[in-house]
């Protein structure tokens, strides 16, 4: 059985961009705000408790965004962490623009990043932004005035490295004509690998790849499946198996699951300390 106490220690450290050690076991903040991903969450102060109980439990790695509330999220990771430890990287991005509950919209437009880059500034309190993301690619701007803009940026010393979210090996070597990338964001998971091609890319370059909705598990984790059967055999929860999983999967494999429960953010955390054999690791990768 994994123990309460195992911290994201157990989980092993990877460099972003050479210079930015971080345990591998990340928090995501997404699930901070209200229904939709839209407004204050129900209990501010268990929000709080989630960010700080997860600090106390070494996760050095969060990601954000200002479109989560928007800002709602960045807000609460202020007011939780500052002023913030020098091993925390906080990650967070721009690109998506909110019209409601649920509802996302891709805008790349050089004027609006650029806002919101200092806007993440600002709800953060930070004086550079260690990772910033382009949550998505706008396909009605040109792909160099996107990344362009972000460049100039790290050039004004805004922001100090650049990822991506939800793209494609061609997208990726593009942008990295452009700029260096140092991390990729893509939903991928036990039960969902539609983007192993994009992992396999970031492992042979030393690319952090962030899994977003790391912990669904679809029909695995059924009663009697394999998922349910391994996570028996370790004592543990189905969601924690899927977590070691990932973890095993790739040393440049960085996941963030969110919750907005302090008991279930112990639970994720304790995942770092269960080390799957080599046998269930490849029974689980076949099962699906």
């Amino acid at each position: 059985m994994p123990k309460s106490t195992t911290t994201a220690t157990s989980s092993g450290t990877f460099s972003i961009g050479g210079d930015l050690s971080v345990n591998r076991l990340g928090y995501g903040a997404m699930q901070l705000t209200g229904p939709g991903i839209w407004g204050e969450p129900k209990d501010p102060e268990e929000a709080i408790r989630v960010l700080q109980t997860a600090a106390e439990l070494d996760v050095t790695f969060i990601d954000t965004a200002d479109a989560y509330g928007p800002f709602v999220a960045n807000e609460l990771v202020k007011k939780a962490l500052h002023p913030y430890s020098d091993r925390l990287v906080i990650a967070t991005k721009v690109g998506l623009t909110r019209q409601g509950p649920d509802i996302w919209t891709p805008v790349g437009r050089p004027a609006y990043l650029r806002q919101q880059v200092e806007l993440n500034l600002r709800t953060l309190g930070l004086d550079r932004i260690d990772l910033l993301q382009l949550h998505r690619i706008d396909p009605k701007v040109p792909l160099a005035d996107q990344i362009g803009e972000l460049a100039l940026m790290k050039q004004e010393g805004k922001i100090r490295h650049i990822g991506l979210s939800q793209v494609s090996v061609k997208e990726l070597q593009a942008v990295n004509e452009i700029t260096p990338i140092v991390s990729v964001q893509n939903l991928y998971n036990l039960a969902k690998r539609d983007s192993e091609d994009v992992l396999n890319y970031c492992e042979e370059h030393q690319i952090g790849f962030i899994p977003w909705f790391p912990l669904a598990t679809g029909a695995l984790a059924k009663d009697g499946g394999p998922l349910d059967q391994i996570a028996k055999k370790y004592e543990a929860k189905p969601a924690q198996i899927a977590l070691a999983w990932l973890l095993k999967r790739s040393p440049v494999m960085l996941p963030i699951p969110g919750t907005s429960s302090v008991a279930h953010v112990k639970e994720n955390i304790a995942a770092a300390g269960i080390k799957l054999s080599n046998e269930d690791f490849k029974s689980l990768e076949k099962a699906l």
